[in-house]
């Protein structure tokens, strides 16, 4: 099932997408869902096209939990080690987007670049030092995301939250995917100025990944309890490279859909 979070005429709600992504979003309605679609699912009965509605990040964490380096090809483009253990760090819940909306390039740093990664989304009731079971059941699905970076700040800074912050820096979406095997999947970024002239900068598959998924949910649970809505980023593969303004950057991942944010100068 995929789920969405839409606006539409009448206000915000969380959906179930209907139809096939291949047939393109003329193809595709979304049924509505009462309230939250963590637990028993229940329709109100209203649909639309998803053509006639505008996808939201599907979901709003209290927090982002990401891992650093965890593609060994990634980790050797910079010239680091892969870590004996996950390498975590957050960013902060104002830095969620979803789809269509800007990457706004902020004025403290002249190198800002895409990390495509494959992001887990944390389900009833939860995880707190989970086991790898556990930690499993805890997942509710999985969704694209881009840990937007800002490269020179990162190195000058010697810690990652400013480089990683920034309002807009990070995209998510389109939707949720759920009951998906996520052990070998493509991840693949492009970058360009306009549909036809899309550049692949990142192609890379989630089984070269250092830990895997319920590995990273367990280790991170241990740390801090994961809540219901809470992001995981599972780290990016080999490839990334800057943006500019004007780039509209694209983050596919089999299985579950595209992302596409266009790149903006702060106003």
């Amino acid at each position: 099932m995929r789920i969405a979070r839409f606006a539409h005429a009448k206000g915000m709600s969380f959906g179930a997408v209907e139809g096939e992504p291949e047939a393109g979003p003329q193809g595709l309605t979304i049924a509505e869902i009462e309230g939250h679609p963590f637990g028993q699912l229940n329709f109100s009965g209203a649909r639309w096209a998803l053509s006639d509605v505008r996808l939201l990040s599907p979901i709003l964490p209290s927090k982002v939990v990401c891992v650093g380096r965890n593609y060994a090809d990634h980790a050797a483009e910079h010239g680091n080690e892969v870590p004996k253990e996950p390498l975590l760090f957050l960013k902060p819940s104002t830095s969620v987007i979803g789809p269509r909306d800007a990457i706004r390039l902020p004025i403290f740093s002249k190198q800002v670049e895409h990390e495509a990664e494959l992001a887990v989304v944390i389900g009833a009731p939860g995880a707190r030092r989970a086991d790898r079971a556990a930690a499993e059941r805890a997942i509710f699905g999985y969704t694209c995301a881009n840990d937007v970076t800002a490269r020179d700040l990162q190195r000058s800074d010697g810690q990652w939250t400013r480089a990683k912050g920034f309002d807009s820096f990070c995209p998510i979406g389109p939707w949720i995917t759920t009951g998906l095997d996520v052990s070998d999947l493509e991840i693949r970024c492009e970058v360009g100025r306009n549909p036809e002239e899309m550049e692949v900068r990142q192609l890379g598959r989630t089984k070269d990944m250092v830990f895997d998924v319920p590995g990273l949910v367990s280790y991170i649970s241990h740390v801090m309890t994961l809540l219901p809505g809470d992001v995981v980023l599972t780290g990016t593969p080999a490839g990334v490279s800057p943006l500019v303004e004007g780039d509209t950057v694209t983050v596919r991942i089999e299985g579950i859909g595209e992302l596409s944010n266009p790149v903006v100068p702060v106003a």
